[in-house]
């Protein structure tokens, strides 16, 4: 019976040594790792939906049946509304816009604009099926960060799909992204 209270003590010992070394040093290293995560805004959404009706509206008001789609940083989509009568390919073409803008971080119709003046940069237009090089896509920016993009497609123009996407923008409150006039 002696050995065995000796036994359990030695055992409990071991047990408060591994405890103190976990506290010490091992659960340091989980700490330190949730540290290293990446604190990230995400787009709500709600906004996605707000920003797609918004720049619907707006298009809407002059007459054009588009589509409009918001994307997440990583150009994954939030949100997608067709107008009743808009073409099937503004589906695919405001979600391209979208990530497009996302993930380069800049309006289409800016990128459109660069690649035209550097033919070296055609092969922008390559990296996936997803890009898409016209104008209409536009990076949403709150409080200096990029959490998403717009992309409308379908209005008689690309400055036109642009004006409706800022539209979305304003709805949201978030910078504006508008290309400069020529």
């Amino acid at each position: 019976m002696v050995e065995r209270i000796q036994e359990s003590g030695r055992m409990l010992s071991c047990v408060g040594v591994i405890i103190a070394v976990l506290l010490a040093g091992g659960g340091h290293a989980a700490v330190n790792a949730a540290d290293e995560l990446p604190k990230e805004s995400v787009l709500p959404v709600a906004l996605a939906g707000k920003a797609a009706q918004a720049a619907l509206d707006f298009c809407k008001k002059d007459g054009y049946r588009v589509s409009a789609s918001v994307v997440d940083r990583a150009g994954v989509l939030r949100a997608m509304l067709r107008a009743d009568g808009a073409g099937p390919h503004t589906v695919d073409s405001s979600r391209k816009k979208a990530y497009t803008a996302s993930s380069l971080r800049r309006a289409t119709s800016e990128l459109a604009d660069m690649i035209a003046k550097q033919p070296a940069l055609q092969a922008l237009r390559e990296m996936n099926e997803s890009i898409l090089m016209v104008g209409g896509g536009l990076p949403i920016e709150i409080a200096g960060e990029v959490v998403g993009a717009i992309g409308v497609g379908g209005a008689p123009g690309t400055h036109l799909d642009d004006a409706c996407a800022e539209a979305g923008l304003d709805a949201i409150g978030a910078a504006s992204k508008m290309p400069a006039a020529k």
